[in-house]
């Protein structure tokens, strides 16, 4: 565990940063928040320049239904990679390279931009470029704080990283992002550049102890993939949680891939008021996490998934029945408080049960299995839709979930017993 900071915190700006990262976590744990939050502001400014830049050089649906495609199918392709590569190299390194080439990226992104020699091509393959290293930065960001935090902190540890990726990624960065490309269409990508570069110098920071493996054990990369899903098999808590986020990510990606139709056809919103929904939501999660402390003291975090997986049942409900504006947004304010909360507490016992040397390849078939929920679902909810109506993928999620949870209820106990992995505190 990494030098704890020292001295007292003093004035306003001392206690704020007590709050975020408190000194028993160790100045490592500082710099991998500061990291997180720089590069999450310069991804939340991508996300409204982004498609900004894509819908200002084409009005073909396909080609910007591609755009959103290229940045989703990275995790898909190099997720399994990614993770074994964590488990052989450097960590930190390979978090610092990557951030280093996205930011080169991002510079090239802005020099074509600027001087009008940017395609719609070179634009989608930039796009693919970035999401593609973010699968390889965000795998092994994930793998540090295990090696930074004692255990009993992990859950508090993980929900400021979450407070801080819905306060800039989600909240502060895409009005930024949109100010700024109104301003001038290469504007935002510099500014991503710049704090992607930054967040790699925070994080070079960090002095992680060792994890790489040993000369002596030399493995193929497709014999450390098999050994991740071997363990997951193995591991009662782990495979009910990537079981758990795959089924729900199918019914919850069905539902909100038509959330913008269902926003415009159902409550009568317009481009303002979708945007408010998400908005809404983010402010919902920015609730949760700043509870989180306060809720893991009175619940278990077996506990507190069951009742996350209730919420989220019922919110498809909610929202399948309701054709009022303001209720909608109630709906989705209590699903941003426990989608934040819940994301929080699945990073938690994921980090609590995996063996530091298979942190990376753990976390791979997790983000494979979210993702590939989410594709799936995509594709279910569009068809769905389009042969039933707008609500029929609400209501297929809320079928789909209250079955799941049904046959899951009994398993999800496992994951309060997390605790009892042989996973060694940081020294």
């Amino acid at each position: 565990m990494s030098t704890p900071v020292a001295g007292r915190a003093a004035g306003p700006v001392g206690r704020l940063v007590e709050v975020v990262a408190p000194r028993r976590f160790g100045t490592g744990f500082r710099w991998l928040v500061g990291s997180s939050w720089v590069s999450n502001l310069g991804d939340g400014i991508a996300i409204a320049a982004g498609p900004l830049l894509v819908a200002s050089m084409t009005h073909d649906p396909f080609v910007v239904a591609l755009g959103a495609l290229l940045q989703w199918l990275p995790p898909l392709v190099f997720g399994l990679l990614a993770g074994a590569l964590s488990d052989r190299l450097d960590r930190r390194r390979i978090v610092v390279t990557v951030d280093l080439l996205r930011a080169g990226v991002l510079v090239l992104l802005t020099l074509a931009i600027a001087t009008d020699v940017a395609s719609i091509a070179l634009v989608l393959v930039a796009m693919f470029l970035l999401g593609t290293a973010e699968v390889f930065a965000d795998n092994t960001t994930a793998t540090l704080m295990p090696m930074l935090v004692r255990r009993d902190d992990l859950a508090i540890a993980n929900s400021r990283l979450m407070t801080g990726f819905i306060t800039v990624n989600q909240l502060a960065g895409p009005p930024i992002g949109a100010a700024l490309f109104a301003v001038g269409h290469a504007l935002p990508f510099s500014a991503q550049a710049a704090l992607v570069a930054l967040g790699a110098v925070l994080v070079s920071r960090v002095v992680l102890p060792p994890h790489r493996r040993g000369t002596s054990e030399p493995t193929h990369l497709r014999h450390d993939v098999a050994e991740a899903f071997r363990w997951v098999a193995h591991s009662a808590a782990v495979r009910t949680l990537v079981l758990t986020i795959f089924v729900f990510n199918i019914t919850f990606g069905a539902a909100w891939s038509v959330l913008v139709l269902y926003a415009t056809q159902r409550l009568g919103l317009g481009a303002i008021g979708f945007g408010l929904l998400t908005t809404i939501s983010a402010v919902g999660g920015l609730v949760g996490t700043l509870s989180y402390g306060w809720i893991t003291r009175r619940i278990s975090l077996g506990d507190i998934m069951r009742i996350g997986l209730v919420f989220e049942t019922f919110t498809h409900l909610a929202l399948a029945l309701t054709r009022t504006a303001w209720v909608a947004m109630v709906i989705f304010f209590v699903f941003g408080a426990h989608a934040f909360t819940w994301g929080t507490t699945s990073i938690t016992v994921r980090q609590r049960a995996v063996p530091t040397q298979l942190q990376g390849r753990v976390g791979s078939v997790n983000l494979v299995g979210t993702f590939g929920g989410l594709v799936i679902g995509s594709a279910v909810g569009g068809l769905v839709a389009q042969r039933y109506g707008v609500t029929a993928p609400f209501w297929f999620a809320f079928v789909g979930s209250a079955l799941f949870v049904v046959l899951i209820w009994g398993q999800l106990g496992h994951i309060a017993h997390t605790d009892e992995a042989d996973h060694p505190e940081p020294a």
